[in-house]
Parts: structure tokens; sequence; C-alpha cells
């Protein structure tokens, strides 16, 4: 399913959700890029993939790892 519809959020309203690479392009070009367009700005982005997502990585820092084996669930 999508969550792209027309008035999602109002009257007249068109709203694209939308993963944060897909932004930056699309900030980038002014427009919604096509498929192809999109995957040759993002090859860039995959190309340092490990350094670009590493602070997405909470388990493997440790500062977030002290204080995540702190909570109690």
């Amino acid at each position: 399913s999508t969550r792209n519809f027309p008035n999602r959020l109002g009257i007249d309203t068109r709203v694209y959700l939308s993963s944060a690479e897909l932004a930056a392009v699309t900030a980038l070009m002014g427009r919604i890029p096509t498929m192809a367009e999109y995957l040759e700005q993002v090859q860039a982005v995959n190309a340092k993939a490990a350094d670009v997502y590493r602070y997405m990585n909470f388990d493997q820092i440790a500062e977030f790892k002290e204080v995540a084996d702190t909570v109690t669930v």
C-alpha cells in the first residue's frame, strides 16, 4: 500500500513520502527524479554506504549500547 495520495493533508494538497535519499535528490533536481536519474545520483551514496549509514548502527556505537544495556523491558 502507499500513503501518497491526493488531499492527504487537506484539500488540494499533494504529499509524497520518501526516503531521505530521494528527498535529497529531489531537492538537488528541483523535481521528483525518474528512476534512472535517482539511481544515477544514489550511486555516489551507495559507494560510501558503510561510512554514510554508520551512525544508524546504534548497536555498534558504544555510547548508545551502554545506555541500552541499562534499560529493562
